[in-house]
């Protein structure tokens, strides 16, 4: 009886040093986070209006890490130097932003652009203070 009961416990020692669970956690979360990439999530649901089509696109930028560690010592209850802890973590992190529109007209198809002007803007500042930044490095060094 005292087996099956921690058999069903979600922090058992046993469960949590188990390499094979660490590793099958693993892949189903890199899985899951890899779906993100999924061509149905670039390309949105057609959208039709008379006799045009839209299609929306997207970029998705997706990033991801973890870790895990296994301590192992010796205490008075556990001398067999078997592990004693351990521990793990990770984060990710997608973004989807449009990109274009592909037109399907009766005429033909083209690619329409999504210009994010915030973006251009923000690139032009920056360029603009690396710039300055650099000119009065070698202002000074004259």
């Amino acid at each position: 009886m005292t087996e099956e009961i921690e058999q069903n416990l979600p922090n058992n020692e046993t469960q949590e040093n188990d390499p094979s669970n660490v590793v099958d956690m693993l892949q189903e979360t890199v899985e899951e986070f890899l779906a993100t990439a999924d061509v149905q999530r670039v390309y949105s649901k057609p959208i039709k209006k008379g006799e045009t089509t839209i299609i929306p696109a997207a970029e998705i930028i997706a990033g991801m890490g973890f870790g895990v560690g296994v301590g192992s010592g010796s205490q008075e209850e556990n001398s067999d130097h078997v592990p004693v802890s351990s521990g793990g973590g990770g984060g990710g992190k997608s973004v989807a932003r449009p990109v274009a529109l592909i037109i399907a007209e009766p005429g033909g198809v083209r690619v329409e652009p999504v210009i994010d002007s915030t973006k251009i803007v923000l690139a032009a500042l920056t360029t603009a203070g690396f710039i300055v930044s650099t000119l009065l490095r070698i202002k000074r060094g004259k």
